[in-house]
């Protein structure tokens, strides 16, 4: 409690009749670009592709990150994109299209990657304005909103150059910006830090689940799912959405919750496996998932029994692994029907080899997926307290109020 205070108090102060002068984005900068897409102009992925090709998705927490998915460009398409957006130490990167107002400063100037079109290059006049504290304002309440009101497009939206550069901007002096971006870097080294601690346990828990859930035709005695579940389906009721009655008890369909309701089907622990929809091919999201307690389930999701904890956990874990291609009927509507799930084979185990793969899997699943515990926890609590701050920090006297 003390220390929130202390740090209420230091902003208090750092604050107390700062003068600000607003302006226009466009006048307190030396440039906006962008980078460039393929198109015409060079091809993705090619063997000789050594650099990296960033979008929107490689800018996190204020950095760029890169992936194990990030596109590779040559030589040739990397000199071609530098010559448009001319990348240097300092610049601000802002995803103009699609995902808009990540932002990410530019430590050092890029040898080995460069950006696609969207991607908007903002160069700060250093002597007004400092880049990380103009990389925060973006993501601040007040800018956020008045941006909003710029975005045009659909489905794919994008926020017009002309439309960010007319953005009024509070600037402090130059001072009171660098302490602000001070305080706020310890709030966004620290979700860095998680992440890439999260980065790091998602591709350890990858190993070994499929370690664990990997085994050989005749190294243990397999049996068919139907073998094992009781199939419950027959309970199933789809409700249409106008018909439903609001409540508070889950309403589930293929991918999980869509809907509360007030009554329910099922009171116990169980697990629910997608029965059709894009999602049984592309595994963005668990076909498989446990439910419990009281619930409902529409009929896009087979519902099963098990006797055990340990049973349905590990057939959830084994289910979620493998590849279910060949059980899936139909491509422009994707489908498992209770016949083809019941016919999936599962290797059977000893009680004691079953317990001991599941523990090591809900201990890794709890570190990298829960989020009332584990790192996905502990990255939403300190960005809510980088949000919290930030706000404080950036909330100036608007030109309206003055």
């Amino acid at each position: 409690m003390s220390n929130n205070l202390n740090m209420h108090n230091s902003i208090a102060k750092l604050l107390d009749g700062v003068a600000v002068e607003w302006k226009p984005l466009g006048e307190v900068i030396k440039s906006l670009k962008t980078g460039l897409n393929p198109r015409n102009n060079f091809k993705l992925n090619t063997s000789d592709a050594m650099n990296f090709y960033i979008t929107v998705r490689e800018i996190q927490n204020g950095k760029i990150v890169f992936l194990d998915k990030t596109d590779k460009i040559n030589n040739q398409a990397l000199e071609l994109i530098n010559n448009r957006s001319n990348l240097e130490a300092g610049d601000i990167l802002f995803s103009g299209t699609g995902t808009v107002g990540k932002t990410a400063v530019i430590d050092e100037k890029p040898k080995n990657w460069n950006i696609k079109e969207g991607v908007y290059v903002i160069k700060p006049v250093q002597e007004i304005v400092v880049s990380k504290y103009l990389s925060h304002l973006f993501n601040s309440k007040y800018i956020v909103n008045e941006y909003s009101k710029k975005i045009v497009g659909s489905p794919v939206i994008s926020l017009p150059m002309s439309e960010l550069k007319k953005i009024q901007i509070p600037i402090p002096p130059l001072h009171i910006q660098t302490e602000i971006t001070r305080i706020l870097d310890i709030f966004t080294e620290l979700t860095a830090e998680l992440t890439a601690e999260l980065t790091a346990r998602k591709k350890q828990y990858d190993y070994y689940r499929d370690k664990l859930l990997t085994f050989k035709e005749d190294e243990v005695e397999w049996k068919t799912l139907g073998e094992i579940a009781e199939n419950l389906d027959y309970m199933r009721k789809p409700v249409t959405s106008g018909l439903r009655k609001s409540g508070s008890i889950p309403y589930y369909g293929a991918s999980g919750i869509v809907d509360y309701v007030e009554d329910y089907l099922f009171e116990e622990d169980l697990l629910l496996v997608s029965e059709d929809g894009a999602n049984l091919l592309a595994r963005n999201t668990p076909i498989a998932f446990s439910i419990t307690g009281k619930t409902w389930v529409n009929n896009h999701a087979h519902v099963l029994r098990f006797k055990t904890y340990g049973e349905r956990k590990f057939i959830e874990y084994f289910l979620n692994n493998i590849d279910l291609t060949p059980y899936i009927s139909g491509a422009a509507q994707p489908k498992l029907n209770q016949k083809n799930l019941n016919s999936i084979k599962i290797p059977i185990l000893s009680l004691t080899k079953l317990t001991q793969i599941v523990e090591i899997l809900d201990k890794f699943d709890a570190l990298t997926n829960s989020i009332t515990e584990g790192l996905p926890r502990e990255i939403e609590l300190r960005q809510k307290q980088y949000e919290y701050y930030r706000n404080l920090l950036l909330n100036f006297p608007k030109l309206e109020d003055k």
